[in-house]
Order: structure tokens, then C-alpha cells, then sequence
């Protein structure tokens, strides 16, 4: 699993952005955040994730907030 920091949500269309991954930000989905509500996550958060590949490039699986 990698570590970054969510750098960026947008949770009126359930969607954000990670900080952290091997080609820069990633795109996640609230489909993807395991552990948590998509409606609790902050910006700045640490969080662990496996790189994936969606229909539109590389983005962020099995999301889970750290600490």
C-alpha cells in the first residue's frame, strides 16, 4: 500500500484528488474509500492506497484514512 495526503475534494460529485502517487496526483471516487464515509474526509488527510487503472487513467483503490 502507498501513503500520500488528500489534496483535494469535491463532495458534491464524489470525487477527489490524492497527493502522493508515482505519476502525481491520483483520482479517487467515494466508491473506492474503504473504512470511512466519503462525507467525513478532510483535506489533508493521510491516507494509504493501491494504484489502480480506471476507464480515464491511472487512480486511486481500496482508500483508507490513516490515524
Amino acid at each position: 500500500m502507498l501513503q500520500g495526503t488528500i489534496r483535494k475534494l469535491v463532495v458534491d460529485k464524489g470525487f477527489g484528488f490524492i497527493e502522493g502517487g508515482s505519476k502525481g496526483d491520483l483520482f479517487f471516487h467515494h466508491t473506492m474509500v474503504d473504512g470511512a464515509q466519503f462525507e467525513d474526509l478532510r483535506e489533508g488527510q493521510t491516507v494509504e492506497f493501491e494504484e489502480g487503472q480506471g476507464p480515464k487513467g491511472p487512480r486511486a483503490e481500496n482508500v483508507r484514512v490513516l490515524g
